[in-house]
């Protein structure tokens, strides 16, 4: 009796697990065919400033060279945005490249590598790593935090953002605007 209720419990775990199966397959099957995304590229120039506080490693070495702690930034922005099509959040990858200081006579380049998520409203946050190339060719590295809010006017999106880029040298913090035009792909 009791092998009798042991093998139909089986049957029963074995029936139940491939009816399961397929539910979850067809389930599976209907989500992928209906998510669908679009790309949306924001690229474009950026300028802002950054500002270096305190009495850090990092302001010493400016004030060695004569720079100030209030710098210039020039840029250009590239984007790569995944924006699921049923709404919600977009995933955002970000690059920027930035000259600053020539307002001191001087070039000091960077770039930010910034992931992040911008809700449909246009606020976004991200983080990610900033490479500083400072006097001599010698890399000094950061933690970049960002929040910022994209405004849309007309097809062109005006992002403004703030970041604070940590280091053991000392942190920095930037306003960072600019101007895209919307282009769409596929």
């Amino acid at each position: 009796m009791t092998s009798k209720i042991f093998k139909s419990g089986i049957i029963f775990i074995v029936c139940a697990c491939a009816v399961l199966s397929e539910q979850a397959r067809a389930q599976r099957t209907v989500v992928e065919e209906e998510l669908r995304f679009a790309e949306r590229n924001l690229g474009g120039p950026r300028l802002g400033v950054t500002f270096v506080p305190g009495n850090s490693t990092l302001v010493q070495k400016l004030k060695d060279k004569n720079i100030g702690t209030l710098i210039s930034q020039f840029g250009w922005h590239f984007e790569y945005q995944v924006i699921p099509e049923g709404g919600g959040p977009s995933f955002v990858i970000q690059t920027i490249p930035f000259i600053g200081g020539v307002e001191y006579g001087t070039i000091i380049p960077s770039a930010t590598l910034a992931m992040g998520v911008r809700l449909p409203e246009g606020i976004e946050i991200g983080m990610g790593p900033n490479i500083l190339i400072g006097g001599g060719g010698k890399l000094a590295t950061s933690l970049v935090f960002a929040v910022g809010k994209s405004i849309n006017y007309g097809g062109v999106s005006i992002p403004i953002n703030v970041a604070v880029a940590t280091s053991r040298d000392g942190n920095r913090f930037s306003i960072i605007f600019g101007y895209a035009i919307t282009s769409w792909g596929k």
